[in-house]
C-alpha cells in the first residue's frame, strides 16, 4: 500500500495512472474453484453427476458398434440364425439407447444446474466487487481509470462467466471422456492405442507452440479492451469540452491509434487460435487414416483371422482375449476420431481459460485492495438530558446528538454533545508521503462560525476539506472535533455530522424526492419538501411535469445548473448537520443563478458551522475567518475588515489587483 500511495497523484491536479493489471496465472483458477466448491457444493456435486453419466455416454458407441458388427459377423459365419442376430442386435440397441436417454437427462440437468450455479457466483462475485469499491479509500479512485474499473464489472467478469459456464465444464467432460475412451481402446488393442499416443504427443507439441502464442495475444486483448473502455468514458464524460475545443478529430485519432492496438492484437490471438484447430483436426484426420491403414493390414495379413491380444497381465490373469477384428477396426475409428475431437476441445478452451485467469486476477485485485483503515470507536449516538441534567444516550430519536466516548483505561464512557466546533493544530499533509502539500495548517471554528478559504487553484483549499471528513488522513498534526481527535471517531460516524455540497453535483437515477432524500434516507417527504424550501428549490420543482415525483437521469441534465446545485443544497438541508462544507458551490453558475443559490445557501448556513471555498470574495465577505492560502501555507487569516485594513494578499485580490487565477 506504501508503495501505491508513493505513485498516487494529488486529485487537485489531476491526472491517474492505469490500473496494475493481473498477469492471470492457475493461482487465481484455483482460488475461484475453491470459492466455487465452498459456497456451492450442492450444485457442484449435482454438475460432477451430469458430467459423468454425459460424458460416459457419449463415449460408449464404440463398444456398442463393435457388438453389431459382431452379431452380424457371427449371423454370416453361420453361428447363429438371423432371429438370433436380429434378436442379440435388438438388445444391443435398446441398451444403446437407453445409454443414450441417460445422456440426454443428464445434458438437460447439466444445462440447467450449469446456469443456476453461473448466475448466483457470478451474482455474488458483483455483490463482493461493488461491497468492496464502497469500502476503499477515495485515494483509490484517485489513482485508478473509472473506465478500468468498468472493464472488470463487464469484460473481465464476462470472461470468468464463460470459464465457469462452458469451459471448465467441458475441460472436465472432455477429460472424462478421454479417460473412458483411452480404457476401452485399451481392452481393443494396445497397438492401436500406440498409434493414438503418437498423434497425441503431435497435438500436445502443437497446442503448446501455436496455443501459447495464441494465449499470449488474448491477455493482451483483454488489456487492451480495457484501455478503449476507458476511453471511451473519458470521451463520454468529456464532450462538451471535446466540443468546445474542437478536438474532435484529435479524439477520434487518439480513439483509432488504441482500436487499432486492440484489433492488432485480436488479429494475432484470434490467427493462432483458428490455425491451431485445423492443425488439430489435420493430425487427427492422419492418425485415423493410419489406424485404418494398420488395422485392415494386419487383418488381411492375417488371412482374415486377425490378431489376439491377451491381456492377462493387465487384467490379473482373467485371461481377456480380444480379437483384432474389422468390427473392433471400425469401432476403434470412431472412437479414435473421438478421441482427437476431444483434444482439440481442450486445445479450443485454452484461450478461455487464458482470457479468464487475466479476468479473474484483476477481479481478485480489486477485491484484495486494502479496504479505507477506520479505527475509530467514538460513535455518534441519540442524546437526551436527564433529570440531572446530563447528557445520556437515547433510543428515540431526540435531535439532541452527542458524541458517545468510551474509555479503555476505567471502562467510563462519556458523552460530548455534537456541536460543530473544529480546529486544526499545526496539521502537515501530502498525497504522496514524499512530497506535502499542506504545511503548518492551524485554524478553528467555533459552533455557528463561517470560515472561509481564499486561494488559486491547488493552493489547498479542497484538500482542507477533504481532511476534515477524513477522505485523506493527515501526516502531522491533530483535527479535534468538539475538542475529541477525529482519529478516534468512526469514519461513518463523522461523515453523518457533516453536510457537504460542491461545485459539481452528482444526482442519481430516480426522483427529485429520491436525490433530496438522499441525504436522510429516513427522511419523510414532508421533511424533504422543507429541505426543498429551505433551499430554494420548491419553486421550480412543483413547476416540474410531475413535481418532486420527476425522474431524473444522465445526472439531471434536464435540469439547469443553478437548479441541479439547489437540489443538492435541499439535500445537504435534510440531514440537518451541524457542521456544512461548501466546496465553490456557485462558481459554476450565473450571477443571477448565483443569487438564488446563496440565498437557499444563506438560510442553510444558519446556526452552523461553515467552512466555505469561493472563488468570489462577494459571497464570504461576512465570513467569521477568512483564511488565505498560497501553496499549502495559510499566508494570511482575519476576518473581512480586517485583512482590508491590512492591505495584503486578500486585499489586492479584493480590489482586483491580482486574481485567484
Amino acid at each position: 500500500m506504501a508503495k501505491d500511495l508513493a505513485n498516487a497523484k494529488s486529485p487537485v491536479k489531476g491526472g491517474r495512472p492505469p490500473m496494475k493489471r493481473g498477469k492471470g496465472d492457475f493461482k487465481v483458477i484455483g482460488r475461484l474453484l475453491k470459492i466455487l466448491f465452498k459456497n456451492y457444493k450442492a450444485l457442484i456435486i449435482g454438475v460432477c453427476i451430469c458430467l459423468v453419466f454425459s460424458a460416459i455416454s457419449g463415449s460408449v458407441a464404440g463398444v456398442f458398434l463393435e457388438n453389431i458388427y459382431k452379431q452380424i459377423d457371427n449371423y454370416f459365419a453361420g453361428a447363429m440364425t438371423q432371429h438370433e442376430a436380429w434378436a442379440n442386435v435388438i438388445k444391443v440397441l435398446v441398451v444403446m439407447l437407453s445409454v443414450y436417454a441417460v445422456g440426454w437427462v443428464a445434458n438437460f440437468f447439466l444445462g440447467q444446474l450449469g446456469a443456476v450455479l453461473t448466475q448466483r457466483y457470478l451474482r455474488d462475485l458483483r455483490n463482493d466487487m461493488f461491497d468492496k469499491m464502497q469500502r476503499l479509500p477515495i485515494r483509490y479512485f484517485d489513482r485508478t481509470a473509472h473506465g478500468d474499473i468498468m472493464s472488470i464489472y463487464t469484460n473481465d467478469v464476462d470472461a470468468i462467466r464463460q470459464l465457469i459456464s462452458q469451459s471448465i465444464p467441458q475441460l472436465v467432460m472432455t477429460m472424462i471422456t478421454l479417460i473412458t475412451l483411452t480404457f476401452i481402446m485399451l481392452y481393443f488393442s494396445v497397438m492401436l492405442w500406440a498409434v493414438v499416443v503418437v498423434g497425441v504427443i503431435a497435438i500436445l507439441f502443437v497446442t503448446k507452440k501455436i496455443g501459447g502464442k495464441s494465449a499470449k495475444y488474448f491477455m493482451a486483448q483483454q488489456k487492451s479492451v480495457g484501455k478503449v473502455e476507458g476511453f471511451i468514458e473519458e470521451a463520454m464524460n468529456g464532450q462538451k469540452v471535446i466540443k468546445v475545443f474542437c478536438h474532435e478529430e484529435k479524439t477520434v485519432a487518439d480513439f483509432d491509434k488504441l482500436n487499432g492496438e486492440l484489433c492488432d492484437v485480436s488479429d494475432k490471438a484470434n490467427g493462432f487460435s483458428n490455425m491451431l484447430m485445423p492443425i488439430i483436426h489435420n493430425i487427427g484426420n492422419i492418425m485415423y487414416v493410419v489406424i485404418a491403414f494398420i488395422g485392415c493390414g494386419i487383418y488381411i495379413l492375417s488371412e482374415g483371422k486377425g490378431i489376439n491380444v491377451s491381456f492377462e497381465a493387465l487384467f490379473a490373469g482373467k485371461g481377456f482375449v480380444v480379437t483384432l477384428t474389422i468390427p473392433v477396426v471400425v469401432a476403434f475409428l470412431g472412437m479414435a476420431r473421438q478421441f482427437a475431437n476431444q483434444m482439440g476441445q481442450i486445445s479450443n478452451q485454452i484461450n478461455s481459460v487464458v482470457m479468464a485467469m487475466a479476468g479473474a486476477s484483476r477481479v481478485f485485485g480489486l477485491l484484495d485492495e486494502k479496504p479505507e483503515e477506520d479505527n475509530g470507536y467514538v460513535t455518534l449516538v441519540n442524546a437526551k438530558y436527564d433529570e440531572n441534567g446530563n447528557l445520556t444516550e437515547s433510543k428515540e430519536r431526540t435531535g439532541i446528538w452527542a458524541w458517545k466516548h468510551p474509555h479503555s483505561a476505567d471502562g467510563s464512557v462519556t458523552y460530548t454533545l455534537l456541536q460543530g466546533d473544529i480546529v486544526l493544530d499545526d496539521v502537515d499533509f501530502g498525497y504522496d508521503e514524499n512530497k506535502i502539500v499542506l504545511h503548518n495548517i492551524s485554524l478553528y471554528a467555533k459552533p455557528g462560525q463561517k470560515v472561509a478559504f481564499v486561494g488559486a487553484t491547488g493552493a489547498g483549499k479542497t484538500t482542507i476539506t477533504n481532511l476534515i471528513n477524513r477522505f485523506y488522513d493527515i501526516a502531522d498534526g491533530k483535527i479535534r472535533y468538539d475538542g475529541i481527535n477525529i482519529n478516534k471517531i468512526k469514519k461513518g460516524d463523522l461523515r453523518r455530522s457533516l453536510g457537504i455540497v460542491l461545485q459539481d453535483v452528482n444526482l442519481f437515477t430516480g426522483t427529485v424526492m429520491d436525490n433530496i432524500r438522499y441525504g436522510k434516507l429516513d427522511a419523510t417527504d414532508e421533511e424533504c419538501i422543507a429541505a426543498a424550501k429551505l433551499a430554494g428549490a420548491d419553486d421550480f420543482i412543483t413547476r416540474l411535469p410531475e413535481g418532486y415525483d420527476t425522474e431524473l437521469t444522465n445526472n439531471g441534465a434536464n435540469l439547469s445548473q443553478g437548479q441541479r446545485q439547489l437540489i443538492s443544497i435541499a439535500r445537504a438541508a435534510v440531514a440537518d448537520p451541524p457542521v456544512m462544507i461548501l466546496d465553490e458551490a456557485t462558481s459554476s453558475i450565473d450571477t443571477r443563478t448565483e443569487a438564488i443559490v446563496q440565498r437557499g445557501m444563506d438560510k442553510l448556513m444558519e446556526g452552523r458551522t461553515v467552512f466555505v471555498i469561493a472563488h468570489r470574495l462577494s459571497t464570504i465577505r461576512n465570513a467569521d475567518v477568512i483564511a488565505v492560502l498560497d501553496h499549502g501555507r495559510i499566508i494570511e487569516k482575519g476576518n473581512h475588515e480586517k485583512l482590508l485594513a491590512e492591505k495584503g494578499t486578500y486585499y489586492q485580490l479584493y480590489t482586483g489587483a491580482f486574481e485567484l487565477e
